[in-house]
């Protein structure tokens, strides 16, 4: 548990987010926004460069008025180590001396193929792609960060994982996305027994009206699960991305979580 108590912002801070293109990460950006201090800077990471710079521009909106934030945009792919590279170029050029606190948001995933059931995937280069992007990235962009801001007085650092119920709950026909969930869970519950000085949340955001739960609507392969997606949304019970980063403010302002664990946005 933290012994800071409730902060009032999260500092003069670099803003590390990867998936902040659309849907929760670029709202995460924007509320984000709202919590640092003049002097802050914003790095936004997604595969689309267009969105990525409406994004920018939207972070830029929410902090007018309260002193310069700077936002530098890289359209990267960070299936490749290539593009993890590059990120970082980017993130070591934002950092300034007088910054107190280095936050990486790990949002960026994708859903996978869940339109075949687990016995169809004998492809071992089709998985190994879909756990380079979703889990190998997001460990080593972590283990970058770490690396590139080491423990230090007067520095905070925080890592957020954006998890899900299925890296907890299996899912019939979701093989993928439940496992990269899970193995991403374990990965930065590790991460915060071995650096205790590291603020680690696993934050599951609830379901959240985006593209990626339409997908899951329409080509869910098992009938059950697709129809409990299904029924959810035509019974508004799916949350706007806004809705679930209300609550993410919340939990990392009052600052009392306990550090590695799962906390859902029903639970806050």
């Amino acid at each position: 548990m933290s012994s800071t108590g409730t902060l009032s912002d999260l500092g003069r801070a670099l803003c590390i987010i990867t998936g902040a293109s659309r849907g929760l990460g670029r709202a995460m950006a924007r509320h984000l926004s709202e919590l640092v201090k003049p002097g802050s800077a914003f790095v936004l990471a997604a595969r689309s460069g267009d969105e990525l710079r409406a994004a920018a521009a939207e972070v830029t909106e929410a902090a007018a008025g309260r002193g310069g934030l700077s936002v530098q945009c890289v359209p990267v792919d960070l299936s490749h180590s290539d593009g993890v590279k590059e990120l970082m170029e980017a993130v070591r050029t934002s950092f300034t001396e007088d910054m107190d606190h280095v936050l990486l948001v790990n949002n960026a995933a994708s859903l996978g193929d869940v339109s075949r059931y687990m016995r169809s995937f004998t492809n071992m280069a089709e998985v190994d792609s879909y756990l380079s992007f979703n889990v190998s990235s997001a460990l080593c962009l972590t283990a970058s960060v770490l690396e590139a801001f080491p423990r230090r007085p007067g520095l905070r650092r925080t890592v957020v994982n954006v998890s899900s119920l299925c890296s907890v709950k299996p899912y019939s026909s979701w093989v993928l996305y439940c496992t990269g969930k899970a193995a991403r869970e374990m990965m930065f519950r590790v991460l915060a027994e071995e650096e205790p000085d590291v603020r680690v949340l696993n934050y599951a955001p609830g379901p959240l009206d985006t593209d990626m739960y339409q997908l899951a609507r329409s080509r869910t392969a098992d009938p059950a699960v697709k129809k409990n997606f299904s029924e959810r949304f035509t019974q508004g019970q799916v949350l706007t991305c806004d809705e679930s980063c209300t609550k993410m403010m919340k939990v990392l302002l009052e600052d009392k979580y306990v550090s590695g664990s799962h906390v859902d946005f029903y639970d806050v």
